[in-house]
C-alpha cells in the first residue's frame, strides 16, 4: 500500500482525457428516465443514493473507479479500521467506527481492546440514562432532572446538536422521547444566557465536554453554568457530569456526578458515536434509540468495505466529488436536505468536510499542486430555495448539490391542500429542482433562461429514523475519508483552528502589539 499525491496517479492523467458528458442532453426525456432508474445505489437503512443527475456516464465511472483502484481506497480503509497510524499529524489512530461495530481486526491501543472499550462507555452511559430515567439519580432536592444542556464546542456540539434535532420529533411521534435536549457552544456570553433562562435550571443536567479539560470555551461555558446554579442555592457537582479522557483534569473531579470516557482516536466532528453524542442523546431519547443509531452507522461503514466503487456508496459519491473537484473545476458543494429535521445537518458536514480535507499539504507535510475539500454550506428545503438557489440556478459558478429526501415524514401528520398533501408537495420541489438544475430551460429573455448542466445527486430513505440516520451519518463520514485518500491529505487533525486560539490567549493575557493590540483595543479587550 502506497500514499501517493492525486497528480502522480496514472489513472488521474487518464480521467482527465475522458470525454465530458452533456448533462442537459443525457437527462432530457427517455434516457433521463433510464438514468433514474439505473444510476442507483443501496445502502443501509433502506436508504438509496441516485446519481443520476450527476454529470458522469460509463466512460467516467470506469475512469473513476480505476482511480479508486490505484488509490487503493479500500486497502486504505481497511488498514484504517484494523488499527494502523492513519492521523500521522497527531501520530494517531483513527477509531471512530470502533464506536459503532467491528470492521475487521482486534485493535489494541494504550494497553486495552478499543472495541472493549468503547462498548463499556456506552454501558456506562448507558446505565446512567437509565438511572435518571426512573428517578434514581436525582438533583440536589431528591427531584427528578427533566432536561439535559450539553456545553461543548466544534464536534461537541455540531454533531450531536443535529443528531438531537434529526430525532426529536420522531422520539416523540413514537414515545421515546425523555428529557428535552438544549446546547451551549458559543464563548459569546448571549449563548449560555439564552439557554439558562429557558430551562428549569434546578432540574437540569449539564453535560460537559472536553477531551482535554482545558477547551477555553467550554471551560468558560462551565464557570457561567456553575454560576447560575449556585445563584439557584444548588450545588453544581449534583447537576452537572464530564464526557472527556482518562486523563484530562475533569476524569476524577469530584465536581460532576460521573464521568465517561473518550480518547484521542477518535476526532470531535467524528465522535457523534462516541460518549459525546451518546451522552446527550441515551438522556434525550434512551439508550435503546441510540443504539439503534450506532447499529445504522454499522450497517453503512460494512457497504464502505466493498472493493467494487460501483456497489459502495460512499466511496462513489466520493469519487464523482473528486471529479467534479479536480476535473471539472467546481469550488462548492450544497447539502439540501428537504426534511426539518436534518435543519443542522448542513452545518454538521460542513465541519466534517472542510476541517477534515481544508488542506493544502499532504499527509507528509508537503504542499500540493492540485485543490482539494470544497466549501460546503446548505440549507433546508424548500426554504433555501427561497434563498441561495437563485445563484444555483443562474449564476457564474456551477456548484453540485446533493439532496436528501424521505418518502414520510416524521410525524405522519399531514393534510390534504389542494389535491396534495404537504408531504408530497416537499417530494415534489426536490424532483422538479433535481430536473431543473440538470436540464434547465432556454428562453429568448436571457433573464428566463435557464443553461442548466448543474449536477446533482440525492439520497433517498423512506423515514428520518435512527438507524436511517446513523447510515445517512456515516455515508458522510467515510465519503470525506475516501476523498482524503484521494488527495493524500491527513483528514484527521485540524491545524488550521489552533492559530486563532494561541492569538486569543495573548490577547487576554495583553500580551499583543501591532495589529493585533489595535484590534483588542477596538473590541475593549
Amino acid at each position: 500500500m502506497e500514499w501517493k499525491n492525486l497528480d502522480t496517479l496514472k489513472t488521474y492523467q487518464d480521467l482527465k482525457n475522458v470525454k465530458k458528458v452533456n448533462l442537459p442532453e443525457v437527462m432530457a426525456g427517455e434516457n433521463g428516465a433510464k438514468r433514474v432508474k439505473y444510476y442507483t445505489v443501496p445502502m443501509a437503512a433502506e436508504l438509496s443514493y441516485n446519481y443520476a443527475a450527476k454529470a458522469v456516464d460509463e466512460d467516467v465511472l470506469k475512469a473513476l473507479s480505476a482511480l479508486a483502484e490505484e488509490a487503493e481506497l479500500a486497502e486504505k480503509f481497511e488498514a484504517l479500521y484494523n488499527g494502523e497510524m492513519i492521523n500521522t499529524g497527531e501520530k494517531r489512530l483513527v477509531l471512530h467506527h470502533l464506536t459503532r461495530g467491528q470492521l475487521g481486526e482486534k485493535v489494541m491501543a494504550d494497553g486495552v481492546d478499543k472495541r472493549e472499550f468503547y462498548k463499556n462507555e456506552q454501558r456506562k452511559i448507558a446505565e446512567f440514562a437509565n438511572k435518571v430515567h426512573t428517578g434514581e439519580i436525582v438533583n440536589g432536592a431528591g427531584e427528578k432532572f427533566t432536561t439535559v444542556v450539553q456545553i461543548g464546542i466544534g464536534g461537541s456540539d455540531l454533531g450531536p446538536r443535529a443528531m438531537y434535532l434529526a430525532l426529536e420529533n420522531w422520539a416523540k411521534k413514537n414515545d421515546s422521547f425523555k428529557m428535552e435536549a438544549k446546547f451551549i457552544s458559543n464563548v459569546d456570553p448571549d449563548d449560555a444566557a439564552a439557554v439558562l433562562n429557558s430551562v428549569d435550571v434546578a432540574h437540569t443536567i449539564f453535560i460537559l465536554v472536553s477531551k482535554s479539560g482545558t477547551t477555553l470555551e467550554t471551560l468558560t461555558n462551565e464557570a457561567f453554568v456553575k454560576d447560575a446554579i449556585e445563584k439557584k442555592g444548588l450545588n453544581p457537582a449534583k447537576h452537572m457530569i464530564a464526557v472527556t479522557s482518562e486523563t484530562s483534569p475533569l476524569a476524577k473531579s469530584d465536581d460532576y456526578l460521573d464521568a465517561f470516557f473518550m480518547d484521542d482516536y477518535i476526532g470531535g466532528r467524528y465522535s457523534s458515536t462516541s460518549g459525546v453524542g451518546g451522552a446527550v442523546l441515551s438522556l434525550a431519547f434512551g439508550p435503546e434509540v441510540f443504539a439503534r443509531f450506532l447499529n445504522g452507522a454499522s450497517e453503512e461503514d460494512k457497504l464502505s468495505k466493498e472493493k467494487d466503487m460501483m456497489k459502495n456508496p460512499a466511496m462513489l459519491d466520493a469519487m464523482i466529488g473528486v471529479y467534479e473537484r479536480n476535473i471539472l473545476g467546481y469550488p462548492s458543494t450544497a447539502v439540501l436536505p428537504y426534511s426539518q429535521g436534518l435543519s443542522r445537518f448542513p452545518a454538521h458536514l460542513q465541519q466534517l468536510d472542510m476541517e477534515s480535507n481544508g488542506k493544502s499539504v499532504n499527509r507528509y507535510g508537503e504542499p500540493v499542486s492540485y485543490v482539494t475539500g470544497p466549501v460546503i454550506f446548505g440549507e433546508p428545503g424548500t426554504n433555501g430555495q427561497h434563498s441561495f438557489y437563485q445563484l444555483l440556478h443562474q449564476g457564474t459558478d456551477i456548484i453540485p448539490l446533493q439532496f436528501i429526501g424521505y418518502k414520510n415524514s416524521q410525524w405522519k401528520t399531514d393534510v390534504d391542500i389542494q389535491g396534495s398533501t404537504s408531504q408530497q408537495k416537499l417530494g415534489a420541489n426536490v424532483a422538479a429542482q433535481i430536473v431543473a438544475f440538470a436540464c434547465g430551460k432556454k428562453d429568448e429573455n436571457l433573464n428566463k433562461d435557464f443553461k442548466g448542466g448543474r449536477p446533482s445527486s440525492i439520497i433517498i430513505g423512506e423515514d428520518l429514523t435512527p438507524e436511517s440516520l446513523g447510515a445517512l451519518l456515516a455515508h458522510f463520514e467515510n465519503k470525506v475519508m475516501f476523498q482524503g485518500f484521494v488527495w493524500n491529505l491527513n483528514s484527521f487533525d485540524q491545524e488550521g483552528v489552533q492559530l486563532g486560539k494561541t492569538l486569543a490567549k495573548k490577547v487576554l493575557s495583553h500580551e499583543t502589539d501591532g495589529a493585533l493590540a489595535e484590534y483588542s483595543k477596538l473590541l475593549n479587550i
